[in-house]
């Protein structure tokens, strides 16, 4: 009897659930959607137990319930101020996303064009500065394009390696995984995602990546991993999210 399928979503919230591979006891965070939201979830469920996640709000989750729910089991109250105390002081690895991100890891989610007569205005730097400078740092681009993968963003929001970063784990996006583990802490291809080409990413990325000589398939979910995304989040909305 085979097990349960996978699909483009679920290997994109496996590959995030794996840059929270080995954080031990610090704050797992994600920002902005269904995808990140799992990927610390289901690490916590799976290879990293004593992760801790939070409800969205101000509270640090005893439980790990499915996406819309509330938790049952509370285990502390996170008001800002401490959920900041988290960040400045290294405990917490959030995964981010942005609007432009380039080969160094530089991000941008304040505007497109020139910032004092900017084409789009967009959410401002908020908290990417302090969270790029102080904690680990991941990003979910769901969509890999030369428009997001640019050769110089057009405002710094987040750090990149050559400006500071504290560390740099992953990007991940619908089409692969990246990460900046090269000598001059520049983007680096690490897996293609299954039926993704390398060409594909490379067509897709609007500077030079590095790319090894040899590039894996990103690794597809267990079945365990599979029956745990679909209780938490039954209704697939990380389908909804992920652009195949």
């Amino acid at each position: 009897m085979s097990g349960p399928m996978s699909g483009r979503a679920d290997v994109c919230v496996v590959a995030c659930a794996e840059a929270f591979r080995g954080d031990g006891e610090i704050l797992a965070a994600g920002i902005g959607g269904a995808v990140t939201v799992l990927a610390a979830r289901l690490a916590r469920l799976t290879f990293e137990p004593d992760l801790l996640t939070h409800d969205g709000t101000c509270l640090l989750t005893g439980d790990v319930p499915a996406l819309g729910e509330a938790p049952e089991v509370v285990e502390g109250w996170l008001p800002f101020r401490e959920h900041l105390w988290l960040v400045l002081n290294g405990r917490r690895h959030v995964m981010l996303g942005a609007s432009q991100i380039d080969r160094y890891g530089n991000t941008n989610i304040s505007c497109i064009g020139d910032w004092a007569r900017p084409k789009a205005q967009l959410l401002g730097v908020r908290g990417a500065p302090g969270n790029t400078r102080c904690d680990p740092t991941s990003y979910w681009i769901p969509r890999h394009s030369p428009r997001v993968f640019v050769p110089e963003v057009d405002m710094v929001s987040g750090l990149g390696t050559d400006r500071g970063a504290f560390a740099l784990r992953r990007v991940v996006t619908n089409l692969a995984v990246l990460d900046f583990g090269t000598p001059d802490g520049s983007m680096r291809l690490v897996s293609v995602h299954p039926g993704v080409s390398v060409d594909e990413v490379v067509a897709a990325t609007g500077f030079d990546l590095d790319i090894p000589p040899d590039v894996p398939r990103t690794r597809e979910p267990s079945d365990e991993e599979l029956l745990v995304l679909d209780r938490l989040d039954p209704a697939r909305s990380r389908d909804r999210e992920v652009a195949a």
